[in-house]
Protein backbone atom coordinates (compact mmCIF):
# COMPACT_ATOMS: atom_id res chain seq x y z
CA UNK A 1 0.00 0.00 0.00
CA UNK A 2 1.59 3.84 -1.00
CA UNK A 3 1.82 6.14 1.41
CA UNK A 4 1.36 10.17 0.48
CA UNK A 5 4.37 11.99 0.96
CA UNK A 6 4.25 16.17 1.48
CA UNK A 7 6.91 17.97 0.14
CA UNK A 8 8.07 21.20 -0.61
CA UNK A 9 10.12 22.01 -3.92
CA UNK A 10 12.78 24.99 -3.24
CA UNK A 11 15.82 26.58 -4.85
CA UNK A 12 18.75 28.71 -3.27
CA UNK A 13 20.55 30.78 -6.57
CA UNK A 14 18.88 27.94 -9.07
CA UNK A 15 20.32 24.82 -6.94
CA UNK A 16 17.39 22.66 -6.41
CA UNK A 17 16.18 20.50 -3.88
CA UNK A 18 13.05 18.50 -2.66
CA UNK A 19 12.72 19.00 1.44
CA UNK A 20 10.33 16.78 3.30
CA UNK A 21 9.44 17.13 7.31
CA UNK A 22 11.00 13.77 8.57
CA UNK A 23 9.00 14.43 11.87
CA UNK A 24 5.72 13.85 9.81
CA UNK A 25 7.11 12.20 7.23
CA UNK A 26 10.00 9.50 7.86
CA UNK A 27 11.80 8.35 4.61
CA UNK A 28 13.26 4.59 5.37
CA UNK A 29 15.09 4.63 1.80
CA UNK A 30 16.47 8.36 1.65
CA UNK A 31 18.70 7.38 -0.81
CA UNK A 32 16.70 5.48 -3.18
CA UNK A 33 14.59 8.14 -2.88
CA UNK A 34 16.33 10.91 -3.93
CA UNK A 35 17.49 8.92 -7.21
CA UNK A 36 13.92 8.68 -8.14
CA UNK A 37 12.34 11.92 -7.11
CA UNK A 38 15.57 13.83 -8.42
CA UNK A 39 15.02 12.65 -12.24
CA UNK A 40 13.63 15.20 -14.45
CA UNK A 41 10.42 14.04 -16.48
CA UNK A 42 10.12 10.92 -14.35
CA UNK A 43 10.10 12.16 -11.08
CA UNK A 44 9.95 15.92 -9.57
CA UNK A 45 12.83 17.06 -10.81
CA UNK A 46 15.83 18.45 -8.43
CA UNK A 47 19.29 18.40 -7.67
CA UNK A 48 18.68 15.88 -5.01
CA UNK A 49 16.72 14.92 -1.33
CA UNK A 50 16.84 17.26 2.11
CA UNK A 51 15.50 15.47 4.80
CA UNK A 52 14.37 18.05 7.65
CA UNK A 53 14.44 16.70 11.70
CA UNK A 54 14.64 17.70 15.11
CA UNK A 55 17.85 18.36 16.73
CA UNK A 56 18.32 14.79 19.32
CA UNK A 57 21.03 17.44 20.72
CA UNK A 58 20.24 20.29 22.92
CA UNK A 59 22.93 22.13 20.86
CA UNK A 60 20.53 22.43 17.39
CA UNK A 61 17.01 23.20 16.99
CA UNK A 62 16.78 21.07 13.66
CA UNK A 63 18.94 18.64 11.58
CA UNK A 64 19.97 18.63 7.37
CA UNK A 65 20.47 15.52 5.48
CA UNK A 66 21.29 15.68 1.77
CA UNK A 67 21.36 13.16 -0.62
CA UNK A 68 22.41 14.15 -4.04
CA UNK A 69 20.89 13.08 -7.23
CA UNK A 70 22.28 10.00 -7.39
CA UNK A 71 21.74 8.33 -3.98
CA UNK A 72 24.74 9.65 -2.12
CA UNK A 73 24.56 11.68 0.70
CA UNK A 74 26.23 14.68 1.25
CA UNK A 75 28.03 16.71 4.19
CA UNK A 76 26.99 20.37 3.95
CA UNK A 77 24.69 22.38 1.52
CA UNK A 78 24.78 25.71 1.71
CA UNK A 79 22.23 26.78 -0.76
CA UNK A 80 19.68 23.68 0.96
CA UNK A 81 20.75 25.16 4.92
CA UNK A 82 19.81 28.94 3.64
CA UNK A 83 16.65 27.10 2.46
CA UNK A 84 15.81 25.09 5.21
CA UNK A 85 15.94 28.40 7.59
CA UNK A 86 13.07 29.80 5.04
CA UNK A 87 11.42 26.95 5.77
CA UNK A 88 11.41 26.51 9.17
CA UNK A 89 10.45 30.32 9.85
CA UNK A 90 7.85 30.46 7.36
CA UNK A 91 6.09 27.12 8.14
CA UNK A 92 5.98 27.86 12.10
CA UNK A 93 8.12 25.31 12.62
CA UNK A 94 10.20 28.11 15.24
CA UNK A 95 10.20 31.85 15.58
CA UNK A 96 13.70 32.09 16.02
CA UNK A 97 15.70 34.44 13.14
CA UNK A 98 18.49 32.50 14.38
CA UNK A 99 18.76 28.76 14.16
CA UNK A 100 21.32 26.30 14.80
CA UNK A 101 21.36 23.66 12.16
CA UNK A 102 23.04 19.66 12.61
CA UNK A 103 24.44 18.76 9.25
CA UNK A 104 26.82 15.99 8.40
CA UNK A 105 29.58 18.80 8.85
CA UNK A 106 29.01 20.28 12.21
CA UNK A 107 26.76 22.58 13.51
CA UNK A 108 25.76 25.96 11.58
CA UNK A 109 24.41 29.16 12.52
CA UNK A 110 21.44 30.75 10.18
CA UNK A 111 20.79 34.16 10.81
CA UNK A 112 17.11 34.57 9.19
CA UNK A 113 16.23 38.42 7.27
CA UNK A 114 12.96 38.88 7.76
CA UNK A 115 11.17 41.53 5.87
CA UNK A 116 8.69 44.01 6.80
CA UNK A 117 5.44 41.65 5.16
CA UNK A 118 7.39 38.64 7.64
CA UNK A 119 8.63 36.90 5.14
CA UNK A 120 12.00 35.60 4.70
CA UNK A 121 14.40 37.84 2.00
CA UNK A 122 17.55 36.19 2.66
CA UNK A 123 19.54 33.94 5.38
CA UNK A 124 23.44 34.08 6.44
CA UNK A 125 24.94 31.06 7.03
CA UNK A 126 28.02 30.68 9.19
CA UNK A 127 30.11 28.42 7.19
CA UNK A 128 32.97 27.99 9.90
CA UNK A 129 36.43 28.23 8.50
CA UNK A 130 37.52 26.44 5.55
CA UNK A 131 39.97 23.78 5.84
CA UNK A 132 43.07 23.38 3.56
CA UNK A 133 44.59 20.25 4.36
CA UNK A 134 42.76 17.03 4.82
CA UNK A 135 44.11 14.12 3.85
CA UNK A 136 40.73 12.32 3.86
CA UNK A 137 39.65 14.16 1.06
CA UNK A 138 42.69 14.98 -0.69
CA UNK A 139 46.14 13.45 -1.21
CA UNK A 140 48.34 16.32 -1.90
CA UNK A 141 51.08 13.97 -3.33
CA UNK A 142 49.29 13.34 -6.35
CA UNK A 143 48.31 16.79 -7.39
CA UNK A 144 50.63 16.68 -10.62
CA UNK A 145 48.12 14.97 -11.82
CA UNK A 146 45.73 17.64 -11.37
CA UNK A 147 45.22 21.11 -13.48
CA UNK A 148 46.97 24.22 -11.14
CA UNK A 149 44.27 24.72 -9.16
CA UNK A 150 43.11 25.13 -5.08
CA UNK A 151 42.06 22.44 -2.64
CA UNK A 152 39.47 23.70 -0.02
CA UNK A 153 37.48 22.30 2.15
CA UNK A 154 34.13 23.55 3.70
CA UNK A 155 32.93 20.59 5.29
CA UNK A 156 32.82 19.03 2.17
CA UNK A 157 35.95 18.80 -0.73
CA UNK A 158 36.20 21.15 -3.48
CA UNK A 159 38.86 22.10 -5.53
CA UNK A 160 38.90 25.53 -7.56
CA UNK A 161 40.39 26.32 -10.74
CA UNK A 162 41.26 29.55 -12.12
CA UNK A 163 40.26 30.32 -16.11
CA UNK A 164 40.66 33.20 -18.32
CA UNK A 165 37.80 32.11 -20.37
CA UNK A 166 35.08 30.50 -18.21
CA UNK A 167 32.38 30.29 -21.45
CA UNK A 168 35.30 28.59 -23.22
CA UNK A 169 35.49 25.43 -20.33
CA UNK A 170 33.98 22.00 -21.14
CA UNK A 171 32.75 21.50 -17.82
CA UNK A 172 30.71 18.38 -18.06
CA UNK A 173 33.94 16.28 -19.45
CA UNK A 174 36.36 18.04 -17.26
CA UNK A 175 34.33 17.93 -14.02
CA UNK A 176 33.24 14.28 -14.13
CA UNK A 177 37.05 13.29 -14.90
CA UNK A 178 38.03 15.51 -12.23
CA UNK A 179 35.41 14.64 -9.57
CA UNK A 180 36.97 10.75 -9.41
CA UNK A 181 40.30 11.50 -9.27
CA UNK A 182 41.74 9.30 -7.78
CA UNK A 183 43.69 12.40 -5.31
CA UNK A 184 39.99 12.92 -4.12
CA UNK A 185 39.19 10.00 -1.93
CA UNK A 186 35.59 10.45 -1.24
CA UNK A 187 35.42 12.66 -4.94
CA UNK A 188 35.44 16.29 -5.15
CA UNK A 189 33.15 19.20 -6.23
CA UNK A 190 34.81 21.15 -9.27
CA UNK A 191 34.85 24.99 -9.68
CA UNK A 192 35.90 26.70 -12.29
CA UNK A 193 36.51 30.68 -11.90
CA UNK A 194 37.25 33.67 -13.75
CA UNK A 195 38.04 36.90 -12.09
CA UNK A 196 35.55 40.01 -13.38
CA UNK A 197 35.15 43.39 -12.29
CA UNK A 198 31.51 42.37 -10.96
CA UNK A 199 32.70 39.63 -8.76
CA UNK A 200 33.76 35.94 -9.62
CA UNK A 201 32.44 34.12 -12.43
CA UNK A 202 32.14 30.75 -11.25
CA UNK A 203 30.65 27.32 -12.92
CA UNK A 204 30.26 24.06 -11.01
CA UNK A 205 30.09 20.20 -11.33
CA UNK A 206 28.78 19.20 -8.04
CA UNK A 207 29.79 15.63 -6.33
CA UNK A 208 27.50 13.45 -7.05
CA UNK A 209 24.75 15.26 -9.22
CA UNK A 210 26.79 16.99 -12.16
CA UNK A 211 26.41 20.41 -13.03
CA UNK A 212 23.78 22.53 -11.42
CA UNK A 213 23.35 26.08 -11.40
CA UNK A 214 24.23 27.34 -8.12
CA UNK A 215 26.44 25.65 -4.95
CA UNK A 216 26.53 27.13 -1.88
CA UNK A 217 29.87 25.49 -0.46
CA UNK A 218 31.90 25.94 -4.06
CA UNK A 219 31.00 29.89 -4.05
CA UNK A 220 32.49 29.71 -0.42
CA UNK A 221 35.57 27.91 -1.59
CA UNK A 222 35.96 29.56 -4.58
CA UNK A 223 36.16 33.14 -2.76
CA UNK A 224 38.42 31.64 -0.07
CA UNK A 225 40.89 30.44 -3.36
CA UNK A 226 40.36 33.68 -4.76
CA UNK A 227 41.61 35.26 -1.36
CA UNK A 228 44.15 33.39 -0.96
CA UNK A 229 45.78 33.69 -3.86
CA UNK A 230 45.42 37.47 -4.17
CA UNK A 231 42.92 38.10 -6.72
CA UNK A 232 40.16 39.77 -4.97
CA UNK A 233 39.21 40.65 -0.61
CA UNK A 234 38.28 38.99 1.76
CA UNK A 235 34.30 39.76 0.76
CA UNK A 236 33.19 39.45 -2.59
CA UNK A 237 30.13 38.26 -5.00
CA UNK A 238 30.50 34.77 -6.72
CA UNK A 239 28.10 34.55 -9.57
CA UNK A 240 26.97 31.70 -10.64
CA UNK A 241 24.69 30.49 -13.98
CA UNK A 242 21.40 30.69 -11.02
CA UNK A 243 22.38 33.85 -9.44
CA UNK A 244 24.66 35.52 -7.15
CA UNK A 245 25.75 35.06 -3.20
CA UNK A 246 27.88 37.26 -1.37
CA UNK A 247 30.72 35.82 0.48
CA UNK A 248 32.68 37.45 3.69
CA UNK A 249 35.79 35.61 4.88
CA UNK A 250 35.92 37.45 8.46
CA UNK A 251 39.25 38.33 9.58
CA UNK A 252 37.84 38.85 13.17
CA UNK A 253 36.93 34.82 13.46
CA UNK A 254 38.30 33.06 10.31
CA UNK A 255 34.80 31.75 9.31
CA UNK A 256 33.03 32.31 5.74
CA UNK A 257 29.63 33.75 6.04
CA UNK A 258 27.56 32.92 2.85
CA UNK A 259 24.27 35.49 2.29
CA UNK A 260 21.73 34.84 -0.51
CA UNK A 261 18.13 34.42 -0.67
CA UNK A 262 15.98 31.05 -0.40
CA UNK A 263 12.67 30.38 -3.21
CA UNK A 264 9.81 28.57 -2.63
CA UNK A 265 9.10 27.34 -5.55
CA UNK A 266 5.76 24.63 -4.98
CA UNK A 267 4.72 22.17 -2.69
CA UNK A 268 2.63 18.85 -3.33
CA UNK A 269 2.09 15.35 -2.10
CA UNK A 270 3.69 12.36 -4.17
CA UNK A 271 2.89 8.36 -3.61
CA UNK A 272 5.84 6.49 -1.88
Amino acid sequence: MSNKIHFMKMHGVGNDYIFVDTTLYPIDDPQATSVAWSRYHFGIGSDGLVLIGRSPVPEADFTMRIFNADGSEGLMCGNASRCIGKYVYEKGLTSKTRVRLLTASGIKILDIHVGADGLVEAVTVDMLAPVLEDAGLFINSGREQLPDGVFVSMGNPHYVIFVDDIDAVDVATQGAVLENSPCFPQRCNIEFAQMRADGIRMRVWERGSGITMACGTGACATAVAAALSGRCQRQCRVIMDGGELDINWSEKDGHVYLTGPAVMVYEGDIEC
